[in-house]
């Protein structure tokens, strides 16, 4: 174990990611317990208002991740600088992932059903993150010996192939997978062999003639979401907190 965390974690260049993840996912924490105590109405928290505007907290977070942005660009990977810039990154990106929704759909739906997207997008992002934090690299390069390192058409024909198969796993309508498999190149396998989703394109495209086809998605992802969504909606309501009564 301790090998593993200074080959990976502890790697030259590393500490910026690593600082910048626990930022990330401590902002996020921290903002939707205030979030939750001001919408409880406890604790001395509240909203905050300029000239009768609601500040949302994005616009900080912006802010932030532009400062954060630049400040690593200009510090290097190393240094105090570079650490510095790596947090202030990751506050800021926390800060505005958790109003993903709000910038989606450009409404306030904080804490309504659609709202529960700004949760599914930080815990994919901090999931994607803490994978190249341990050694996976987009594309499945990472799989690969010295010798096919070393081969230029090798590396080519990985890359184009494992982003064939998580191109063609969101063309089926399976975006997590499409996105995990970007690191993880058999998840995205996985997307691409098995049926497309109804409405997807690939069953737009593929699936128009072959009633049977149809019915065979349209009744796997049936069973797929009344298998799933339950404990999904359950794990996020934990995380960010219930929604509004529609």
């Amino acid at each position: 174990m301790g090998d593993w965390w200074q080959r990976n974690i502890m790697e030259p260049g590393k500490l910026p990611l690593l600082l910048a993840l626990t930022a990330f996912v401590l902002t996020f924490v921290i903002t939707r317990v205030i979030t939750r105590l001001i919408r409880a109405g406890k604790g001395p928290f509240g909203n905050v208002k300029a000239g009768g505007v609601h500040i949302h907290h994005v616009v900080p977070g912006v802010v932030l991740t532009v400062v954060g942005g630049f400040g690593a660009v200009a510090g290097g990977r190393h240094g105090f600088g570079s650490a510095l810039a790596a947090v202030v990154f990751g506050v800021g990106a926390g800060l505005v992932l958790d109003e993903f929704a709000l910038i989606l759909h450009l409404d306030d739906v904080y804490w309504s059903e659609a709202g529960r997207k700004s949760v599914e997008v930080v815990v994919l992002t901090a999931a994607l993150v803490g994978l190249v934090l341990a050694g996976f690299t987009p594309f499945g390069v990472d799989g690969m010996s010295q010798d096919e390192l070393q081969d230029r058409a090798n590396v080519i024909a990985t890359v184009a192939g494992n982003f064939f198969f998580s191109l063609l796993a969101l063309a089926k309508g399976k975006a997590r997978l499409a996105i995990f498999g970007v690191i993880v190149p058999v998840i995205a396998l996985i997307g691409a062999v098995r049926l497309a989703r109804p409405g997807s394109p690939w069953a737009r495209r593929f699936y128009a003639r072959r009633p049977r086809a149809r019915a065979r998605a349209r009744l796997r992802a049936y069973h797929h979401d009344r298998r799933w969504s339950g404990p999904r909606r359950v794990v996020q309501d934990w995380i960010g907190g219930r929604p509004d009564p529609r």
